[in-house]
C-alpha cells in the first residue's frame, strides 16, 4: 500500500495539562493530503513519540474529516501512567485499544421481550422462566 507512506502532519491545539486526572489532553489536527484518512493506531502511535509516552497511555477519539478530505480533526489524551488511563478512561475506549474486554449480553430486542414476557408470570416464576399453559 503506497498509501500509508504519504506524509502525515500533526498539529495540537488547546494543549491542557490536567493533574487531576493524570493526563494532558489537546485537540489534533491531522493534515493527510494525497490520502483518504490515518488510523486511530497510527496517529497514537504518532502522538507517543511527539509526547515521549508509551503507545499504550495513548485515546485518541473524535476525529472528523473535513469535507473535501485532507484534513482531520479530533481529541487525544496522554495520559501519564497506564494505571491513569484503566482508572479515567470509559470502558468503550477501552476496549477499543485492547486494555479491556467488552461485556457480552444478549441484544436490546432480546433483553426487552424477555423483561415483556416475565410480567405476565407472577412470584417465583418470573426468576425460573415462562412455562407453557396446560389447556384443560
Amino acid at each position: 500500500m503506497a498509501d500509508r507512506e504519504q506524509p502525515v502532519t500533526l498539529r495540537t491545539r488547546k494543549f491542557i495539562r490536567n493533574p487531576l486526572l493524570g493526563r494532558k489532553q489537546m485537540v489534533v489536527d491531522v493534515l493527510h493530503p494525497n490520502r483518504a484518512n490515518v488510523s486511530k493506531d497510527e496517529l497514537r502511535t504518532k502522538l507517543s513519540e511527539m509526547y515521549k509516552a508509551a503507545k499504550d497511555q495513548v485515546s485518541v477519539f473524535g476525529f472528523r474529516t473535513q469535507y473535501g478530505g485532507g484534513k482531520s480533526t479530533g481529541f487525544a489524551l496522554v495520559y501519564d501512567s497506564v494505571e491513569a488511563l484503566k482508572k479515567f478512561e470509559p470502558h468503550h475506549r477501552l476496549v477499543r485499544i485492547g486494555h479491556a474486554s467488552k461485556i457480552e449480553k444478549p441484544s436490546r430486542q432480546q433483553r426487552k421481550q424477555r423483561k415483556n414476557r416475565s410480567k405476565t408470570l407472577r412470584g417465583t416464576a418470573k426468576t425460573k422462566g415462562a412455562k407453557k399453559k396446560e389447556k384443560s
